[in-house]
């Protein structure tokens, strides 16, 4: 049964991810298993943290994790920050598949959220520029 998402915390919690990433460059399929948890912080903003084990063909397992700062912006809006605070992008609630692009220059990065299953989502990033050129795709499914 699919439902809406109403709000910011509706994220919160912790959410099984699996991850896969396709570097154009090289030719070779990378993936991520792990968790997203997303926690209450200041002011009504989600602390998202995430940490799972990265394979990359012909190298041995490693631990990534990443952390961003979520929080509500005006119209339905959530803004998403990296953890020292600064801007990367926002996204809207009030779409099914809202997208954003953040320029790193010399490099475009363009995400596409995808809320049509909810409370199952992904998010797909397509990532551009002189040395880089990869699709990473996330999937979320809430742990019970």
């Amino acid at each position: 049964m699919t439902t809406k998402i109403r709000d910011l915390l509706d994220f919160e919690g912790t959410w099984t991810l699996e991850r896969m990433i396709q570097d154009r460059l090289t030719g070779t399929d990378s993936t991520l298993t792990g968790t997203a948890k997303l926690s209450r912080g200041k002011d009504g903003a989600l602390d998202y943290a995430e940490e799972g084990e990265l394979k990359v063909p012909d190298q041995p397992p490693l631990t990534a994790s990443r952390k961003y700062q979520w929080s509500r912006k005006n119209g339905g809006q959530v803004a998403v920050d990296f953890e020292d605070g600064a801007p990367f992008h926002s996204f809207s609630l009030n779409r099914t598949m809202p997208e954003a692009t953040h320029m790193c220059p010399p490099d475009m990065y363009h995400v596409t959220y995808d809320f049509s299953r909810w409370p199952i989502w992904s998010v797909e990033w397509r990532v551009q520029g002189p040395r880089k050129s990869y699709r990473l795709r996330s999937e979320y499914t809430r742990q019970r």
